[in-house]
């Protein structure tokens, strides 16, 4: 049983840490507070609400009384430790109320600072600090923080007389309204609060306290946050815990300043500190972006005491927790605090050349590099670049805060790039983005701002998406109202295309040639200690030599799946309609031994490609009318011809065509003529193929090479035809390696994507050199689902519905379709010991699917060539958590 709340120097803190339980029950900023604390840096004295008050919270909609009793009590204490008091009339005690899940989420829940003030503490605050203008300054940022988080007020009509104000006083900034016009502003603002709620703005200190806690808490459950959750695979009921602490002042005049900084580059990687402040400000003012900030090398100029002192507590924290650190600080008259550190939200190159850096530098092993970059960082670092070939004029330049390219036409809020998003790509450009913002970043490519810093929201959330995105770029004008952008004298319209390079910082009217990446060294030396540590092989499904050749470079260790289909198709399909439309065999075959040498060569460049590595090449899989045309447009063409032109000479052909096409015609073509039953029914056509790959081999073997050609027999269900079809086929390839008189392995195998087959794998094992499994026909005869109806019809809804938690087509169904693949692997190994099994279907470069992979014995994954990268870090990862288990 934990406690309902913890200061940040309660010792039983301790024995949250022996269970590495802290985080979930303190969440990631309550906990790194109470580190800070144990570790004797400059943190404000507070204490952490749990998140599990939040669930209970969640459930009651009310925050109960020994709760609230029991934050009187921590209050007492907090007063005892900093001298001071909430309501206080000579000293009074303000306080920030802040979120803290156990995973960073920046910027998607609330906060709320300055609390505790009232007409009556502002003045016992000036009087206290002789800064009339800061306690004027605090009182008018609190009415506004509170009135938006606490009270609903909308936060634009608090800027509106804000900006009046600054206008009036002839202020370019917040910090030049002078304290007459700030005691206004907290006036005005307090009206606004009235009109806007029908009440009072609330002068009772706890009131205020209580209040913004359920703020704090509610806003786990706002729009924002729930998007966040389910774009980053958090739970809903993890809940967030709230930090209550003192405040310290960052607007107390030239000797204060507040800032946000990283202990390395959260860009690049590099090993610098990286970060931003502002002078004479407060927390907020540096993540919205209000102010163009300063880079943190600048501090050791304004305050060089404090900088030393700060680069210190950053290599301290960073050895401490062994990874790049993101910390937020405030300088009080000349004094450092500490707010906040956690794990900071990083690029996916930062994240490979940090974790690789950090194995160099000894912090961490080449185990936990490997857990420390997740699949999607080695998908995003696949994002492509502006080709440097590519003749552009750069329109504007900003901040690169996110690397990578992306296009789209131009959308102004959030809900239009949603909607625009559905029919092609969109750039979400406006002047800041927050939290709200976040379903709109979704569904960019890419984000341009015009205000800004490198840790203001758009770039801190952005870097965490992989979105290419550009902030701070002053030179572009917005008209949100009409809808448009404006650089001098060009003007950007909404829907017309640009291009963002995060890489450079550059704007670029029109959309611009990308090129795709390559894996830099350091992805390299992570992809290498994976490979290390996996058990799994992993190939690719390749069908060209160009993707095998691609696949190689993503260290791929064979090819899982060649589908030969996709080598009958276009010049070809001629020679396969002939083939398809013979009505004799001797026409039949005079079509293969046309085919045949066409199949030959592409085998022949396939197998060199991928010398010395197994190649699995699926024989003809999909129904012979795949390859003529349509039966709808048959029809309509043959109709019109009979009608207009009934003397051409082609009308002939088009009928003959449509009787075939009508003959071949299936109601259900995906559980029909294909696969191995057309191989029963017209045996030549495997048998063309068999000569085909052996003959290109065993040419290969003659000329020193060494092809590895395994033969994959699609659509079993029964062990009798796999008996039938091995036996015959096996004699062909014999055949020709005899004839040729080179060594060859000879390999027969099957994918099993129908439930008989993996019910009855024991039996089909003893005619199979090898199992792959097609998890998509598996999913759709196990699910009896028609995935191309279902995907486009109710999965979407399902989804939503929460009926399926994902999609069965890319993720795998543990309990369902899974239980068959493990049902087959146990039987298959027990009838057939030497088997060799494997993936071949979309899971198999899909992470959580691999895991499970790894867990039930398979031998190897194929996927997609850019997705093998991926597959060889989730395997490794497999492998490390499987062994922990």
């Amino acid at each position: 049983m934990y406690k309902s709340i913890y200061a940040f120097d309660d010792k039983e803190i301790q024995k949250l840490r022996d269970k590495k339980e802290d985080r979930n029950i303190l969440g990631g900023k309550g906990a790194g507070l109470a580190d800070m604390t144990r570790a004797g840096l400059p943190v404000p004295p507070g204490f952490t609400i749990t998140t599990e008050e939040c669930t209970e919270y969640t459930k009651n909609g009310v925050l109960q009384e020994d709760l609230k009793n029991e934050v009187r009590e921590h209050m007492k204490k907090l007063e005892k430790k900093s001298g001071k008091q909430l309501g206080g009339k000579e000293n009074p005690l303000l306080l920030s109320v802040r979120s803290g899940a156990r995973v960073s989420m920046p910027g998607m829940m609330d906060t709320v600072l300055n609390l505790g003030l009232n007409d009556d503490t502002v003045k016992a605050l000036a009087k206290a600090t002789k800064n009339e203008r800061f306690a004027y300054d605090c009182y008018r940022r609190f009415v506004q923080m509170f009135g938006d988080v606490v009270l609903g007020v909308e936060h634009a009509k608090f800027e509106k007389l804000l900006a009046a104000k600054r206008n009036k006083h002839k202020a370019k900034y917040d910090s030049e309204v002078p304290a007459d016009g700030l005691k206004e502003l907290v006036n005005e603002y307090k009206d606004l609060v009235k009109a806007e709620t029908g009440g009072s703005f609330p002068e009772d200190p706890y009131n205020q306290l209580f209040l913004s806690i359920e703020a704090v808490f509610k806003s786990w459950d706002t729009r924002r946050a729930q998007v966040y959750r389910e774009a980053n695979g958090i739970p809903d009921d993890w809940g967030t815990a709230v930090n209550v602490m003192m405040m310290a002042y960052g607007n107390m005049g030239g000797d204060s300043g507040t800032g946000v900084a990283f202990t390395r580059d959260p860009s690049t990687g590099e090993n610098i500190l990286y970060g931003e402040y502002l002078v004479n400000a407060q927390g907020e003012d540096v993540v919205a972006g209000i102010r163009t900030p300063k880079h943190i090398s600048k501090l050791k100029e304004d305050m060089p005491e404090v900088f030393e002192q700060f680069v210190k507590v950053a290599a301290l924290l960073e050895k401490h927790y062994c990874d790049m650190q993101d910390m937020e600080f405030t300088v009080e008259k000349g004094k450092l605090y500490m707010l906040q550190t956690r794990s900071g939200k990083r690029t996916a190159a930062a994240a490979i050349k940090i974790a690789a850096d950090m194995v160099r530098e000894g912090l961490i092993t080449k185990e936990e590099a490997v857990m420390r970059i997740t699949p999607a960082n080695i998908d995003m670092l696949l994002h492509p670049n502006i080709d440097p070939k590519a003749k552009l004029t750069a329109i504007a330049k900003g901040l690169p805060a996110s690397p990578g390219a992306g296009f789209g036409r131009v959308s102004f809020s959030a809900d239009d790039a949603v909607e625009m998003s559905e029919d092609g790509k969109v750039v979400l450009v406006a002047e800041e983005t927050t939290p709200d913002d976040l379903h709109g970043m979704i569904a960019a490519q890419a984000i341009l701002t015009s205000r800004g810093g490198m840790t203001c929201h758009a770039a801190v959330v952005a870097r965490g998406m992989g979105k290419p995105t550009i902030v701070g770029c002053e030179a572009i004008h917005i008209n949100g109202e009409e809808k448009y952008f404006k650089v001098g004298d060009v003007i950007v319209r909404e829907g017309e295309t640009i291009t963002v390079d995060g890489t450079t910082g550059n704007v670029i009217i029109g959309e611009v040639p990308l090129i795709e990446p390559e894996l830099n060294e350091d992805a390299k030396t992570i992809l290498g200690y994976a490979d290390g540590i996996r058990r799994l092989g992993v190939r690719a499904n390749a069908d060209t030599p160009v993707d095998s050749l691609n696949s190689v470079e993503f260290g791929a260790e064979g090819i899982g799946l060649c589908r030969t289909e996709h080598m009958f198709l276009g010049d070809r399909v001629q020679v396969v309609q002939k083939m398809i439309l013979a009505e004799t065999d001797a026409d039949r075959n005079k079509a293969l031994e046309a085919l045949k040498p066409l199949q030959k060569q592409d085998y022949l460049e396939m197998f060199e490609a991928m010398n010395g590595k197994p190649v699995i090449v699926r024989l003809l899989d999909p129904p012979l009318h795949e390859f003529l045309p349509s039966l709808e447009d048959l029809l309509v063409e043959v109709t019109e011809l009979r009608c207009k032109d009934p003397n051409n000479p082609s009308l002939k052909d088009k009928e003959r065509m449509l009787e075939k096409v009508r003959y071949l015609h299936e109601s259900n073509p995906m559980l029909g003529h294909r696969g191995c039953r057309l191989a029963i029914t017209f045996p030549d056509i495997y048998r063309m193929q068999v000569e085909a790959i052996y003959e290109a081999a065993a040419e290969l073997k003659k000329k020193g090479l060494n092809p590895m050609p395994k033969v994959m027999i699609p659509l079993v269900v029964h062990e009798n035809e796999l008996i039938r079809l091995v036996s015959s086929l096996k004699k062909v390839a014999e055949k020709i390696v005899e004839e040729r008189d080179v060594e060859l392995k000879i390999s027969f195998g099957t994918m099993i994507e129908i439930p008989r087959a993996a019910l009855t794998a024991d039996e089909i094992a003893k005619s199979a050199d090898f199992f792959s499994f097609g998890t998509n026909d598996l999913t759709q005869t196990t699910y009896g689902f028609s995935r191309d109806d279902a995907e486009g019809k109710f999965l979407q809804a399902y989804m939503q519905e929460e009926v399926l938690e994902v999609n069965p087509f890319e993720v795998l169904d543990r309990k369902g379709v899974g239980q068959l693949v493990k049902m087959a692997v146990e039987l298959g190994k027990k009838s057939n010991p030497k088997l060799e099994i494997g993936v071949c279907g979309e899971t198999g470069g899909e992470p959580n699917s691999i895991e499970f992979y790894d867990e039930i014995g398979l031998d190897y994954v194929s996927c997609s060539p850019y997705r093998v990268p991926v597959a060889r870090l989730a395997a490794a990862q497999a492998a490390i958590k499987n062994k922990k288990k």
